[in-house]
C-alpha cells in the first residue's frame, strides 16, 4: 500500500505541524495576558498627558512653543510601529496598507516623507516598498523601554525642530478587543486643541519656574509617551493577533487530518477488498 504508506506520512506531518501550532497559541495567550496589562497600565498616564497638553493649546502663555504652531504642511513625518516577528495573521499587512493609503494622499498633494520605522516588518517593508527612512528601531522584545525609543523619537523632534518635518504623525495598531485590531494615524505634532466646549469649565496653568522650561520638559516626554503608549498597543495587538492565527492554523491542521484519515481508510479498505477478491478467485481457479 504505496498510497496509504504516503497518506500516513502527511498525516503525521500535520500532525507535528498541529503540535506546533498549539504550542505557539498558548505562547502568545501568555504573552497576549501580561501586554494587555501593561497597556492598561500605561493607558491612564498617556490619556492625562494627552489631556493636559490639548488644554496647554489653549492656554495663551508668554512662551509659545513651536510645538503647537501650525504650520503649512509641506513635508510629514511618519512613526510606523510594526512587530518585529510574523505569524499574526494580517495585523501587519493591514496596518502598511493603511500607511502606503496616507501616503499617497500625501504624495498626491505634493507633500514630501520622512519615515521612522518600529519593527523588522516595517523596515523590511518600506526597503522594499521605497521610501526616506531616516530612522529605523527593531529588537524591542515584548517588554519595551521608554528608553529604548527615546533616540529614534528624538530624530524626528529634531527634523521638526528645524522645519524639515511640518508634521508627525503615529500609525499603529490600537486594541479594542482580542479579535479586533485597528490602524490608527495619531498626530503628534502640530499638538491639535481639544474642542472649546470640553475645556469650558477648566482653568489655566502657573508656569514655575518659566513656560518655556516647564513646556520644553512636559512636551518631549508628552511625545515620548504616545509613542511608548502606541508600541505597547501594537504589542499586545500582535499577541492577541498570533494567539487567533495560531487557534485556526490549529483547527485547520484538525480538519485536514480528519479528511486525510477518510482517504487513507477508504484507501486501506478497497486495499483489503481488491486483496480478499483477489484469494476468492484464486480459490475458484483451483478447484
Amino acid at each position: 500500500m504505496a498510497v496509504g504508506k504516503e497518506i500516513r506520512t502527511k498525516i503525521k506531518s500535520v500532525k507535528n505541524t498541529q503540535k506546533i501550532t498549539r504550542a505557539m497559541e498558548m505562547v502568545a495567550a501568555s504573552k497576549m495576558r501580561r501586554a494587555q496589562e501593561k497597556m492598561q497600565a500605561t493607558r491612564p498616564y498617556s490619556n492625562k498627558m494627552r489631556s493636559v497638553v490639548s488644554h496647554l493649546a489653549h492656554a495663551h502663555p508668554e512662551y509659545q512653543h513651536p510645538y503647537m504652531q501650525q504650520r503649512d504642511v509641506k513635508r510629514v513625518g511618519v512613526i510606523v510601529v510594526s512587530s518585529d516577528r510574523g505569524l499574526c495573521g494580517g495585523l501587519n499587512t493591514n496596518l502598511l496598507r493603511a500607511t502606503v493609503v496616507d501616503m499617497k494622499e500625501w504624495n498626491d498633494a505634493n507633500i514630501k516623507i520622512n519615515i521612522c520605522t518600529v519593527g523588522k516588518k516595517a523596515g523590511s517593508f518600506f526597503s522594499r516598498f521605497g521610501g526616506n527612512v531616516v530612522a529605523d528601531i527593531s529588537g524591542l522584545g515584548d517588554r519595551p523601554e521608554v528608553a529604548d525609543i527615546i533616540g529614534a523619537v528624538k530624530v524626528m523632534l529634531d527634523a521638526f525642530d528645524k522645519g524639515e518635518i511640518d508634521a508627525l504623525h503615529l500609525v499603529y495598531n490600537e486594541f479594542v478587543n482580542t479579535m479586533t485590531q485597528n490602524p490608527n494615524n495619531l498626530q503628534l505634532l502640530p499638538i491639535q486643541a481639544e474642542s472649546e466646549k470640553e475645556l469650558e469649565h477648566h482653568w489655566d496653568y502657573m508656569y514655575e519656574p518659566e513656560a518655556k522650561e516647564v513646556l520644553d520638559a512636559l512636551l518631549m516626554r508628552y511625545i515620548e509617551s504616545l509613542v511608548y503608549q502606541g508600541i505597547v498597543e501594537n504589542l499586545a495587538c500582535e499577541q492577541a493577533a498570533r494567539m487567533v492565527a495560531m487557534k485556526s492554523a490549529s483547527d485547520n491542521a484538525g480538519d485536514i487530518i480528519t479528511d486525510l484519515q477518510r482517504v487513507y481508510n477508504k484507501a486501506r479498505q478497497a486495499a483489503i477488498t481488491q486483496e480478499i477478491s483477489e484469494i476468492v478467485g484464486g480459490a475458484a481457479a483451483i478447484q
